[in-house]
């Protein structure tokens, strides 16, 4: 999924593209992609964009008259710029939101359809999809620790809940935490003010440092290389393989979809948590910390 860096690239690639440019139309080649039905995709035709902002992990396109379009990635979500009136072909291009001066195309890998386009007219109804979370490139230190210790969950479910933080999602997570030296599993309203602020510096430091990675990638092109799987990462899909700080082989825990990777040597003290497609078979030949390994 992408998220706050990849957004933010995205926002700045769209700026220098739509800002200003006249929404000649929007093409909708899948009825699962539009979730709102007032405004209508014909109000919006021939309005000018005057705004773009990032609502969490949300693009939002603001239109004349205080219309807006919400565009929300979901899983595999991507966006790519065509030249103007590029045709909508494959069963993977959802929508085309056509300008003069090129064709932003929305695409969605995969058989399920997760992305979502919503119209919004005014403030209020833009508000209502804005989770609410903090910006953590610019919270404060006390900020920070309010949103994180609000309640008492896992760090990881904290950083990744949209109502806490803004635009962190499974991928980043992971990395933060690695920087951090924090296992996943640690309870929020459990740490100590030291290891809060290693967190929010990792935080910071993670977030501003992927995204200049994905901006100079991108060269001042249109960012088309946005992936949740990066091999710069330290730890995110990175499952049996080395930890670029100690060696040890980077650990999972899986649940539902989603997939935690972290490092036993550097997070854990060692540590091995269950998996739970694997720790269930194993029993007790599960290992529970790094020495078990083989």
């Amino acid at each position: 999924m992408p998220e706050l860096p990849d957004i933010l690239v995205y926002l700045e690639a769209l700026e220098t593209r739509i800002l200003a440019q006249t929404l000649e139309r929007v093409r909708i080649a899948s009825p699962f992609l539009l979730r709102s039905f007032e405004p209508s995709v014909d109000e919006v035709r021939g309005k000018t964009v005057r705004e773009l902002r990032r609502l969490g992990k949300r693009i939002a396109i603001g239109l004349d008259g205080d219309l807006w379009l919400v565009l929300h990635l979901m899983i595999a979500g991507r966006l790519h710029w065509k030249p103007a009136g590029a045709k909508l072909s494959g069963k993977y291009q959802l929508a085309g939101f056509d300008f003069p001066n090129g064709t932003l195309l929305l695409s969605e890998a995969g058989a399920k359809r997760r992305a979502a386009l919503y119209i919004v007219a005014g403030e209020a109804a833009l508000a209502d999809h804005d989770r609410g979370g903090i910006n953590v490139l610019s919270a404060t230190t006390v900020e920070f620790a309010a949103a994180l210790q609000r309640e008492n969950h896992t760090v990881k479910r904290a950083l990744t809940d949209p109502r806490l933080f803004s635009g962190i999602g499974n991928a980043y997570s992971d990395e933060i935490l690695h920087r951090a030296r924090l296992s996943p599993l640690a309870h929020t309203q459990k740490l100590s003010s030291k290891e809060v602020a290693r967190l929010q510096a990792a935080t910071k430091e993670s977030l501003v440092e992927w995204t200049q990675r994905i901006r100079g990638e991108a060269g001042g092109g249109f960012p088309e290389g946005v992936t949740a799987f990066r091999p710069e990462m330290a730890v995110h899909g990175k499952y049996r393989q080395p930890c670029p700080v100690c060696g040890a082989p980077v650990q999972r825990i899986r649940y539902a979809d989603n997939e935690t990777n972290y490092c036993p040597g550097c997070q854990t003290g060692g540590r091995i948590f269950a998996d739970r497609s694997l720790s269930r078979l194993l029993k007790d030949d599960w290992p529970g910390h790094l020495d078990e390994l083989e």
